[in-house]
C-alpha cells in the first residue's frame, strides 16, 4: 500500500509540476522555466537529503546522476518536439514509453505482480496515453505534423524518461535523499547546456522566478516520492502509476486553467482512478 500512495504522490506532483511549467512557458521559453526550476530543485533536495540523513556511497550517487542525465535528455527532447509538431500526437507517445520501458524491465528482472495488479498496469498504460492526448487547442505549442525526425525525438525522450524511472530504482536502499539530489544534477547541467546552445536570455521576471521556485518544489516532491517508492515497491508497479501524472495536468488545466476536457481524456481520467484502485488492491 505505501509503494502505491507514494508513486501516486508523485504522480500528483509531476502533473502539478508539468501544468504549472505549461503556464509558465506561455510567456517564457520552456528552457528558461527550468533554467530556474532545475536549479532551485537541487538546493530543495539537498536540503531535504541533510534532514533524512543515510549514507550516500559511490555506487549510489553514480545511478543517480545517470537517472538525472536520462532525465534531462528526456526533457530536453521532449519540448524540442512539442515546440515543432503536434502535442495531440507527439505526447502519447512519449508517455506510452515512460510507463511501458519500465513495467516491461521490472517484468524481466523476476517481478511477479498478481493479477489484479496486472490488470491495474494495463488499465493505467491505457489512462496514460488517453489522458496525454490533448486536442488543436491545448496548452502547448503545437504546429507542423509529425515528421520523422519529431517521432524520433518523440521516442528519444520516451526512452529516455523510462530510463530515468529505471536508473533511479537501482539506487541501493539506505542511502538518504542523495542520489535524489545527484538526480537533479546531472538533469540541470543537461537542460542549462541546452538552454546556452539555444541562446536563451538568464535574466527572470521575478513572477517568472516565483513560478519557477514552485514548480521545483513539486519537482522535489515527484522525484523523492517516485524514489522511495522504487525502493520500497515493485518497479513495474510504482513506475506506471507515476507516469499517470498527465491525467493530474489534464484534471488541472480543465478546473483552473479554463480549458475544455475531451471525451477521450475524460475516459482516460475514469480509467486513471479505476487503474489506482486497482493497485492499491493488489
Amino acid at each position: 500500500m505505501m509503494p502505491v500512495a507514494l508513486a501516486s504522490t508523485s504522480a500528483v506532483a509531476y502533473g502539478i509540476s508539468d501544468y504549472l511549467g505549461g503556464v509558465a512557458s506561455r510567456r517564457a521559453r520552456a528552457l528558461r522555466v527550468v533554467s530556474i526550476s532545475y536549479p532551485v530543485s537541487i538546493a530543495l533536495v539537498a536540503v531535504a537529503a541533510v534532514v533524512a540523513g543515510g549514507s550516500p556511497g559511490l555506487v549510489g550517487l553514480a545511478w543517480g546522476l545517470a537517472s538525472g542525465v536520462a532525465s534531462g535528455v528526456a526533457v530536453w527532447t521532449f519540448y524540442v518536439a512539442l515546440s515543432r509538431g503536434p502535442m495531440s500526437v507527439i505526447s502519447p507517445i512519449t508517455a506510452i514509453l515512460a510507463a511501458a520501458g519500465p513495467l516491461a524491465f521490472g517484468l524481466a528482472a523476476g517481478e511477479q505482480p498478481g493479477s489484479v495488479a496486472m490488470a491495474g498496469m494495463a488499465i493505467a498504460l491505457v489512462a496514460t496515453v488517453l489522458a496525454s492526448m490533448e486536442g488543436e487547442h491545448g496548452s502547448s505549442v503545437q504546429h507542423g505534423r509529425l515528421t520523422r525526425h519529431l517521432l524520433v525525438l518523440s521516442v528519444v525522450s520516451g526512452l529516455a524518461f523510462a530510463a530515468f524511472f529505471v536508473l533511479l530504482a537501482q539506487v541501493p536502499a539506505g542511502q538518504g535523499l542523495w542520489p535524489v539530489a545527484a538526480s537533479r544534477v546531472g538533469a540541470t547541467v543537461i537542460l542549462l547546456a541546452a538552454a546556452v546552445a539555444a541562446g536563451e536570455s538568464f535574466r527572470f521576471s521575478r513572477r517568472l522566478i516565483a513560478i519557477g521556485v514552485v514548480i521545483a518544489v513539486f519537482d522535489a516532491v515527484a522525484n523523492g516520492a517516485f524514489y522511495f517508492a522504487a525502493q520500497s515497491g515493485m518497479l513495474a508497479l510504482v513506475s506506471v502509476i507515476a507516469a499517470l501524472y498527465p491525467a493530474f495536468t489534464v484534471a488541472l488545466a480543465v478546473t483552473h486553467g479554463g480549458e475544455r476536457l475531451r471525451s477521450v481524456q475524460m475516459v482516460g481520467l475514469a480509467l486513471a482512478a479505476v487503474a489506482i484502485v486497482l493497485l492499491a488492491l493488489a
